[in-house]
């Protein structure tokens, strides 16, 4: 069943139901308007009566009274019926046990209604107290409330079925105007043009559109990560491929198998390291930030043992590694952190000169105690190296999956084109660390990461 067929059913159901109730709560409060107002009828027929002293003037009213269906009646002290206008007197059951009478005698008048199921009637009594003691009662029949309702029915029926037709094409309208925003969503969500809908309906219609654009991005950054991964599998390959072919079609001399086997070796660390790194990030993708361990870090002390481990490597590359810190600790994942330290720090040796220096430094940068303790402050970790620099148009994107800006540069020195994605993605699992990113063409980069101990 569609949204626009449930909405129209429920709206409909909803429509009857209320119809039916109001239809009852209004018979029931005009029968109690009515009921009201033959009391107040019978009232002043009572007092009306107990005025007139002339014998002829009363009875022609009695007579008048009678036309309108109004029951004249006497009762005397012992209960006993003196006068009857409608019914002989002396045939009539005592009426000491009645509750009009009971109640005049009490306080003065009484009244009550008794209602016959039989006849579908109810009768109003209405009784006063005459100063000679006996009692003066008025009554009239009427129908009651289930006969009233019984014989406005055929009308009720008619008007309740016209309105409810009426709500019927209401709600088919209204509904066509609350679907009809999501409607236009469903055939615009590709489109950058705003829909107009009902206030309430905004931030709905806003974030469906903002995932779905989501899931167009992302769906292209796969769809490109894909195309990517095959291109920088297929290179390795391609070689290890070659090379060992022509070993195993005799084709090489020693020298030359020698040597293709350090191509082969070569290649197959890189193709090793792609699929690391192409493993790490996917592990990333998969980690929410509750699923990552926090602990208690050491900083320094993991910055200074990234550098005694890359010194080794970066003398290879004729790189000088410096190290400065002071003791700080931060809230993070001993195994990303690490990571982050290995892929920036590999990232400043690859792309720096000849003679070329990087410096890795642990540093305070909020507030301190006396005793030169330091409370509730940022821990700043920054990894400057004086390497070829990225142009301004690419700092933008260098945290891209395989975005290289010196491509040949990074593959002759086995970059993968994925640190620094990966760096970007272990930012993103610790709230607390802020990356930023400084660079100058031919001058170099800095690499800034901010821990704010306060979150």
């Amino acid at each position: 069943m569609t949204l626009k067929r449930k909405i129209n059913i429920k709206l409909i159901t909803l429509t009857a139901l209320t119809i039916l109730v109001c239809a009852v709560l209004c018979t029931k409060l005009f029968y109690e308007l009515f009921e009201k107002e033959v009391i107040k009828e019978l009232k002043t027929y009572v007092r009306t009566i107990s005025g007139i002293e002339n014998i002829k003037e009363l009875e022609s009213f009695i007579d008048k009274a009678e036309l309108e269906d109004i029951r004249v009646t006497i009762i005397n002290d012992d209960g006993h019926v003196d006068y009857d206008s409608y019914t002989d007197s002396d045939s009539m059951n005592n009426h000491k046990d009645r509750p009009e009478i009971i109640e005049a005698k009490d306080k003065g008048e009484g009244q009550s209604i008794r209602k016959s199921d039989t006849f579908g009637k109810s009768t109003f009594y209405y009784a006063i107290l005459l100063s000679d003691g006996n009692i003066l009662r008025v009554s009239k029949e009427a129908k009651s409330i289930m006969a009233i309702f019984i014989s406005t029915l055929p009308a009720m029926l008619l008007i309740l079925l016209l309105l409810w037709g009426f709500c019927i094409i209401l709600s088919h309208f209204l509904t066509k105007s609350i679907v009809a925003p999501i409607e236009k969503l469903s055939d615009n969500l590709d489109s950058d043009t705003n829909i107009s809908t009902y206030k309430e309906l905004e931030p709905v219609v806003e974030r469906i559109s903002t995932q779905h654009k989501d899931i167009i991005k992302g769906a292209k950054m796969r769809q490109e990560f894909t195309a990517n991964v095959s291109h920088e599998l297929k290179t390795p390959l391609t070689a290890i491929s070659g090379y060992s072919e022509i070993i195993q079609n005799g084709m090489a001399d020693e020298e030359d198998t020698k040597r293709f086997a350090g191509e082969i070796h070569k290649n197959s660390d890189r193709l090793l390291s792609l699929i690391n790194d192409i493993i790490k990030l996917s592990s990333l993708d998969f980690k929410t930030t509750d699923e990552v361990l926090m602990e208690k870090l050491n900083l320094t002390e993991m910055a200074r043992s990234c550098v005694d481990t890359l010194s080794v490597t970066a003398s290879k590359s004729n790189v000088n590694m410096h190290f400065e810190g002071e003791s700080a600790y931060v809230t993070g994942n001993r195994e990303m952190i690490e990571e982050l330290l290995v892929n920036v720090c590999g990232n400043a040796i690859r792309y720096n000169k000849p003679n070329g220096d990087v410096y890795v430094s642990v540093k305070h940068t909020g507030s301190r105690q006396q005793g030169g303790e330091h409370h509730g402050d940022c821990v700043e970790l920054s990894i400057r190296d004086t390497g070829i620099g990225i142009p301004k148009e690419d700092l933008d994107r260098v945290f891209e999956r395989f975005y290289r800006v010196d491509k040949s540069r990074s593959k002759s020195t086995g970059g993968t084109g994925l640190g620094l994605a990966i760096v970007k993605h272990i930012i993103a699992q610790h709230p607390n660390a802020v990356l930023t990113l400084d660079s100058e063409l031919n001058v170099g980069t800095c690499v800034k990461v901010t821990f704010n101990e306060n979150i």
